[in-house]
């Protein structure tokens, strides 16, 4: 008997405790050392893979070699053209281009070396042209024999102006000479007339030909001089 209880009496049953359960975690909360990764802020440090020839790279950039020809061009077998690009049409002349490029024009033009041969050309023509009509039909050949002298050495475009001029102007100074002769009587004056008009009429014809590089070749003339 315990403290004074009646004889037989049973003890008092203690309380059961009841553990208590978590609530479920999600996979892998909870576990050291499984913790979901986190996202990266910073950039690869490999460099992207190049594109494909012919494949646009990322963000819209064309691809190593370029973007191909337009529609309907087909590239070469060797792939496409390097920077320069294609070549004209027809295919670059021989021996390439030159390093001055083309000439742009300005030199005298129409077969004359320099400016100085087509002045004396025109000198030689329009020279004797003059000088028959200032002499009266005597002194055509002045002028041609100067630029002779002056040029004919030098330049042969020059010489040969000079000279077919000399020749032609020589024969009709002559008949121009034997008309003023023969002036005291009616034929004469007709010879000063026609080496007059034809010397004149035929050195600018001629001077006109030399302008545009061409050799004119006197009608009613002679190779006096070669």
């Amino acid at each position: 008997m315990i403290n004074g209880g009646p004889a037989g009496a049973a003890l008092p049953r203690a309380p059961t405790v009841t553990p208590m359960t978590e609530p479920p975690r999600p996979p892998g909360a909870g576990d050291p050392g499984n913790y979901p990764p986190e996202p990266s802020s910073y950039p690869s440090a490999e460099p992207p893979t190049a594109p494909l020839s012919g494949a646009s790279g990322p963000g819209g950039y064309p691809p190593a070699g370029g973007y191909p020809p337009p529609t309907g061009d087909q590239p070469p077998s060797g792939g496409y053209p390097p920077a320069g690009g294609y070549p004209p049409p027809g295919g670059y002349p021989p021996g390439g281009y030159p390093a001055g490029g083309y000439p742009t024009g300005g030199g005298p033009g129409g077969g004359y070396a320099t400016n100085e041969d087509k002045t004396w050309a025109l000198v030689a023509h329009f020279g004797g042209a003059a000088g028959m009509i200032i002499s009266g039909g005597v002194l055509g050949w002045i002028g041609p024999l100067v630029a002779l002298l002056a040029r004919g050495n030098q330049s042969p475009t020059a010489r040969a102006h000079a000279v077919a001029a000399l020749n032609f102007q020589l024969i009709w100074s002559v008949v121009g000479l034997v008309g003023w002769v023969l002036s005291c009587i009616l034929i004469g004056f007709l010879g000063v007339g026609a080496a007059i008009i034809l010397g004149a009429v035929f050195g600018i014809i001629a001077g006109v030909k030399a302008n545009e590089g061409q050799l004119y070749r006197y009608p009613l003339s002679a190779n006096i001089i070669k």
